[in-house]
């Protein structure tokens, strides 16, 4: 029987700021990505509501948020009786969200790994 020994010091505390970076990283790369797919598919007349458009992430709380910041945006999601150009469509933001789920899945577990490479 072989027997091996080693010392280890491990630095939760550090390890925990590192995956929370990594994790901020991730949500970011993720919320951009989103909001990209999202503008392809959002209602264009001139343009307004596609520039309006906005990715953060709350790096503190892990947190990101897509939103588009027009008086009509809301409506022109949530409208389904809405004629739109082609490829253009209601509910733009949440079918890129439920579209790109395995891919947003993705990009943190990426990000997230090069922690413990």
């Amino acid at each position: 029987m072989a027997n091996a020994k080693f010392n280890a010091k491990i630095n939760g505390e550090e390890i925990t700021a590192e995956m929370r970076r990594a994790a901020a990283r991730g949500l970011r790369l993720a919320t951009e990505h989103v909001l990209s797919v999202s503008n392809q598919r959002v209602p264009h007349d001139v343009g307004d509501l596609e520039r309006s458009g906005a990715a953060v992430v709350d790096r503190e709380d892990l947190v990101g948020v897509i939103s588009y910041d027009t008086p009509y945006a809301r409506t022109q999601h949530e409208n389904l009786d809405y004629q739109h150009k082609p490829g253009r469509t209601a509910k733009f933001l949440e079918l890129a969200l439920r579209e790109e789920a395995e891919t947003v899945k993705l990009m943190l577990a990426r990000q997230l790994q090069q922690v413990f490479k």
